[in-house]
This record gives structure tokens, C-alpha cells and sequence, in this order.
């Protein structure tokens, strides 16, 4: 089993490792709940020097980076090794400056992963399109994201045929 597998297997684990990760540490990122089983990471930052832009709000960059791998994470968790999951395309809309800490809820559902399998079952890619919001401390949304996942099932190796 790969140590990503057996990482995996233990969400606290995986929680630990990325809120040390050095560049969300360093914008201050931490991901406050990662419940694979509930298909839910809840993650969040508070405003610091680190990570607030020229007019002192949330750096943009910091925001997206903030919810950037988690689909990827849910989707390989649920579907597994057999299957090969990439991030494909994303955008991030501001709506308002975010100010003292923010949050997201990156969620899908077993329904969603069952899709996927079904779509994927022929082998040709599949594209996911999900879309989340960033909410500050009051509930005001001030960013919206919108993220393309693309999924492929992996082609068994086939062993040489004997002559």
C-alpha cells in the first residue's frame, strides 16, 4: 500500500501534515476539519501580516490557496487508486474584502462519487465541475471559486502475452 494510501486511511494524519505544510502555515491556512467519511474539510484563515494584501484584507492568492486541493483530496480518497484525479481549471471571484478570519466547506457527496464511477467506467475522462464559497467570521460571502476536476479511470496493466 502507498504511504498516500495509508495516509489516507487516518485523517487526523493527513490534517496534521497539511497544517504544517509550509506554505499554508505560512499564510496562516489551517484546515480545520477533514472528515472523509462525511465527504466534508472545513478549512479557515485569519487575517495576518502574512497573508493580508496592500490595503490590509485577505490577499487573493492566500483565499484560493486556501481551498485549491481539497476536491482533488475528497475524490482520491473516495475513488481510489484505480482512478487518476487532477485539478483542471479554477477561478475565484471576489465579492467583498475579507477581513478577520474566513472560512470554506468543501463537500461532495457519495452520490457524486457514485456518478463519477458510472462516468468513468468506459475509461474516457470526465470532468467535474464544483463550486464553493469563502465566508468571513459575520457569514458575508466574500469569495466565490469555481473548480474543474478532471477524473479518468486508470487502464489495467496488461502482462505480455507467452509465445
Amino acid at each position: 500500500m502507498s504511504l498516500f494510501r495509508k495516509i489516507q486511511r487516518f485523517p487526523f494524519i493527513s490534517k496534521f501534515i497539511l497544517n504544517h505544510y509550509p506554505p499554508y502555515r505560512g499564510a496562516g491556512i489551517v484546515i480545520d476539519e477533514m472528515n472523509f467519511a462525511d465527504y466534508h474539510i472545513r478549512v479557515k484563515m485569519p487575517l495576518t501580516g502574512k497573508n493580508q494584501n496592500i490595503v490590509g484584507v485577505h490577499f487573493g492568492g492566500s483565499l484560493y490557496s486556501m481551498v485549491d486541493p481539497f476536491y482533488m483530496l475528497l475524490l482520491m480518497h473516495h475513488l481510489g487508486s484505480k482512478y487518476i484525479v487532477w485539478d483542471k481549471e479554477a477561478w475565484i471571484r471576489f465579492l467583498a474584502p475579507g477581513r478577520g478570519t474566513v472560512h470554506a466547506d468543501i463537500r461532495i457527496s457519495a452520490e457524486e462519487v457514485n456518478t463519477i464511477i458510472e462516468l468513468a467506467a468506459n475509461y474516457q475522462p470526465v470532468y467535474r465541475h464544483y463550486q464553493l464559497n469563502i465566508y468571513d467570521e459575520s457569514g458575508l460571502r466574500i469569495a466565490e471559486v469555481q473548480k474543474t476536476v478532471y477524473i479518468r479511470r486508470k487502464q489495467s496493466k496488461s502482462k505480455p502475452q507467452a509465445e
